[in-house]
Parts: structure tokens; sequence; C-alpha cells
């Protein structure tokens, strides 16, 4: 697989040294771009693509993200996320969506592989920074109520005490045989939390927060050790990207482990896992169907949504 991970895409100058400059804020505003969000469910407004070209052939974008202008809008409602390559603003603000006719809500989750570059980064931020918003309402240290500055990019109690966006580091990692061709194997998991879908089961790779004084290769062998009782022999970082449920940054990995080993599942963790051959995962992503079930309850293998960069680590490791 080509490229950077879904949510890892973006082309906005992000124009940081304008965040604490409020003159050139309120002069921009007028002729800026507003980004409306729900960030309560992640939707934004799209219009379908109707063109034969995709904006962004490598992820097949066939939608567009929707902004509008700030006519109406307080501007102290709003964050700033940055500049365009014409040199316009944008902005985002919280809140329920308009109706618009031609346009339909989608969630970031759903559609976030089907944007182009700048869709994606744009809502990505936008998520990412809301989300923070409304988790931030009081100060960590002293409990009193905060209010907004640097056009979004901190808020400040009334003894001055500031807090900026936090992001939270989690490790995934899709362990692997490092065996090439079709009979190379992967170790996916169910993971015990996910909500039940009946007739289905979602495998994805190992994943978890890294720990405070812990390093994120440390976390990647601690981790699968927890959830499956396995070594690894080697560990390799491939990418990142946000993922603004609420607010992480998933740190992706491969780690070679010998299959050999016997799993030994922490049932708080994962409900199952098994080892996966490239054939098997290559037939899944060409809609295949793989049941894990009994005849009197079936259960078809599902992977994770392509928006993840665990569908990607997945790809990337099938060689698709």
């Amino acid at each position: 697989m080509t490229g950077a991970p879904p949510l890892a895409r973006a082309r906005l100058d992000r124009a940081g040294h304008r965040r604490s400059d409020p003159h050139w804020i309120e002069s921009v505003w007028p002729s800026a771009r507003l980004l409306r969000v729900d960030s309560s469910v992640g939707t934004a407004l799209f219009r379908d693509v109707v063109t034969g070209d995709a904006a962004d052939a490598a992820v097949g974008a066939v939608l567009s993200l929707v902004l509008s202008g700030t006519a109406g809008v307080d501007p102290a409602s709003a964050v700033f996320l940055g500049v365009e390559p014409d040199g316009v603003a944008v902005f985002a603000v919280d809140g329920p969506l308009p109706a618009e006719p031609g346009t339909r809500p989608a969630n970031l989750r759903d559609v976030g592989h089907r944007l182009d570059d700048r869709d994606a980064g744009l809502l990505t931020t936008a998520l990412a920074l809301l989300n923070w918003h409304a988790r931030s309402r009081f100060s960590p240290a002293t409990g009193q109520p905060t209010t907004v500055g640097d056009a979004g990019w901190s808020r400040a109690d009334a003894s001055g005490n500031q807090t900026w966006p936090r992001t939270d580091p989690a490790m995934i990692v899709l362990v692997h045989d490092g065996v090439a061709g079709p009979e190379g194997r992967c170790l996916l998991g169910n993971n015990a939390t996910w909500p039940k879908q009946p007739g289905f089961r979602r495998f994805s790779c190992l994943a978890g927060y890294v720990e405070p004084g812990e390093s994120a290769e440390a976390a990647v062998t601690r981790e699968v050790e927890e959830e499956v009782g396995i070594t690894l022999d080697r560990i390799d970082y491939v990418a990142s990207q946000s993922w603004p449920f609420p607010g992480s940054l998933m740190l992706g990995y491969t780690a070679v482990a010998d299959p050999a080993q016997p799993l030994k599942v922490d049932p708080a963790e994962i409900t199952e896992a098994r080892w996966f051959s490239r054939t098997e995962i290559h037939g899944l992503l060409a809609g295949e169907s793989i049941d894990l079930g009994t005849p009197e309850e079936p259960a078809l293998m599902t992977l994770p949504m392509e928006v993840s960069i665990a569908h990607y680590l997945i790809r990337t490791w099938a060689g698709l």
C-alpha cells in the first residue's frame, strides 16, 4: 500500500504564528471559510463528487467537505485551523449541522478514507481540536472554568493557568511471522470491549496506550505480552495518524514473532486471537468471507474500518 494512512494527510498551512495575533484573526474573519462540525457525533456536511476524477485516486475520494462563509457566526465561537494555498483562512465551529440542499452529514470514521488530502486534514484537525475543548472547560490545576485563547489553541482560567491541546499516544502493532509470500501469517485479535455484532466478528491489530515513563516500543512489547502472551523478535515503526475520537495519536508498528509460541489470551482484553495467512487476508480484502463460527451460530470475520491505521497496517503487510 502506498501513501500515508488516511488520517495522516493534510495540505493546510497551520500558520501557528497567527494564533496569537488577534488583529490578524479579526481582519481575515469576514472572508474566511468556515467548517461546521458536530463534535458530539463526529460529523460534518459533505457533497457527493459526481465527476469521473476522484480528488485523490490513491484513496478513492468520492466526497467533498462543505465549507461556508462566516456571516452571522460569532468569531469567538470558532477555532482557527490555518490558511489554504489561495491565502484564505479556515476556521471551525462546533454545533448542530444546518440543513443545506445537496449535502448530507457523515462521520469521519466512515468516510475519512474517501476524502482527498485537504479535506481529510481539515476535518481531522477540527475534530481533534474541538474534542479537546469539550473536555477542557475546567482547569486541571485549579478546577476553575477556562476560557479560549490563541484563536482556539489554548485555554486559561481566571488565575492565568494555561492548558494546550492534548494528544494521547497509543501504539498499534501488526504482529507477523516474517515469512514472505502467500503463506506468511499475521496475528489478529477480537477485542473484548468492542460492541457485539450478531453474525460478525471483527479482528484487528493489537493496541494500547503508552503508559507514563514508557517508550512506544516498550508499550508494543508489553501490550502484546499482556494481551496474547507471546514475545517479539523485532519491532519496526511504520507510520502514525491522528485518531480524534476523542484525541489520540496512533503510532503504527509491525513486529515479528514465532507462531509456534502458544497464545495465552487475556479474556479481559481479547476474546479470541488467531493467525491468518496472507492468502486469507487478500481474500477478505477482496470481499470473500471467512466463517469463524459454528453451523448453529455463524460469525463472519470482518477487518477494521478503512479509515483506521489498523486497516492500513494490514493492507501494507498484505502488499496491497
